[in-house]
């Protein structure tokens, strides 16, 4: 009898402590967030043709249920499933795209079962599709746009790292009403403040105001949190806008004529973006039209095609009361256009739109 229960002990004592590992192991199963990854193309889909490939490849040629495959190890982070919204290189994204896309991640931010949202994405126009949703979904769960810099096919290709980055960064309660976040070379980016310096290298996205964050091994560590009104705060809601207004950029330069803007305004551009040298400076050779087409209703931002972050500031270098003109102060004129174009949906007012380029 003794010797029984001696064999019995032991045995007893191992389904004991089992279950609770058990128990344990099903929580934090459990607790894995529920992560849907909208692809839509790009260097993080593209393949080269061979390894040593790593600048000249084809762009959106692998589709999500593939890159998922080729990071087995989302699944030990979250509960991940894939769609494929389109599958074109970014720099061919127009207004439309940004609608159908912007639809989608607010129908799925609706849902119950979604924690977050990853959004993979050409690097060229990566900066202009995260601000845009940025400023017009009304939501606080993390949405993270995510691309790559090198396709899958090259040596020490980025993408699977960025990727499962970035859906550690989307299924994280840390990430939540921090706006539209970009994932890139371990760093966690503003959507809005983001934009890519140079091409080739790995870490071409970074901001003139530096990370909010990083993510090692799947953790975030947060060192700073947006200033600027987005998503839940912001006035701007995909699902009131029907349509985005034409808007357009023209670029300054030593000896710069006015035909470039002549041409925009004449071809229907509701706005201008002028992507001006220094502090947004205009030449005195385009003034006079510039001047002239705002009388004719086109609106005129002054922003900086400077790299590095231009800050271009009101009646600085020219008097924008004076002239009825917009100062796009940080924002690059890529972004300047996002905001022109969202916000031309709820104003025609120059006074509204600078109030809006200070609080986005």
């Amino acid at each position: 009898m003794k010797s029984a229960l001696k064999s019995f002990v032991p045995g007893a004592l191992a389904l004991l402590l089992l279950f609770p590992v058990a128990a344990q192991a099903k929580e934090v199963e459990t607790k894995l967030a529920n992560v849907v990854i909208l692809a839509t193309g790009g260097t993080i889909a593209g393949a080269g043709a061979s390894a040593a490939n790593s600048a000249t490849y084809q762009a959106a040629k692998v589709g999500i249920e593939q890159l998922i495959a080729g990071v087995p190890e989302l699944s030990q982070i979250a509960h991940v499933r894939g769609e494929q919204v389109m599958q074109i290189a970014s720099e061919s994204i127009n207004n439309e795209n940004l609608l159908q896309l912007g639809r989608r991640v607010a129908e799925l931010a609706d849902s119950k079962d979604v924690d977050g949202i990853v959004i993979t994405h050409g690097t060229d126009t990566l900066e202009e599709t995260a601000y845009f949703l940025n400023l017009v979904e009304k939501t606080d769960k993390p949405i993270v746009v995510v691309g790559s810099m090198r396709p899958g096919t090259a040596m020490s290709a980025d993408g699977m790292l960025n990727l499962y980055n970035a859906v550690a960064v989307a299924g994280s309660k840390d990430a939540r009403g921090k706006g539209v976040l970009v994932t890139m070379n371990d760093e966690i980016q503003s959507g809005r403040d983001v934009s890519k310096m140079i091409n080739i290298k790995t870490e071409a996205f970074k901001s003139p105001w530096g990370p909010l964050g990083m993510v090692v091994e799947g953790k975030s560590y947060w060192f700073r949190l947006p200033a600027k009104r987005h998503t839940m705060d912001s006035e701007f809601d995909i699902k009131t806008i029907k349509s985005l207004p034409d808007v357009e950029i023209a670029y300054g330069y030593g000896n710069v004529s006015d035909t470039a803007y002549k041409a925009l305004a004449q071809a229907g551009a509701k706005a201008i973006i002028h992507a001006g040298t220094g502090n947004g400076s205009v030449s005195s050779k385009v003034v006079p039209a510039l001047v002239e087409l705002r009388k004719q209703g086109v609106q005129i931002i002054r922003s900086s095609h400077v790299n590095a972050g231009g800050m271009v500031l009101r009646n600085a270098e020219q008097p924008d009361d004076k002239y009825d003109w917009v100062a796009a102060l940080d924002l690059n004129p890529q972004k300047a256009r996002i905001l022109a174009m969202v916000a031309l949906t709820k104003t025609q007012d120059s006074k509204e739109l600078q109030r809006m380029f200070w609080e986005y």
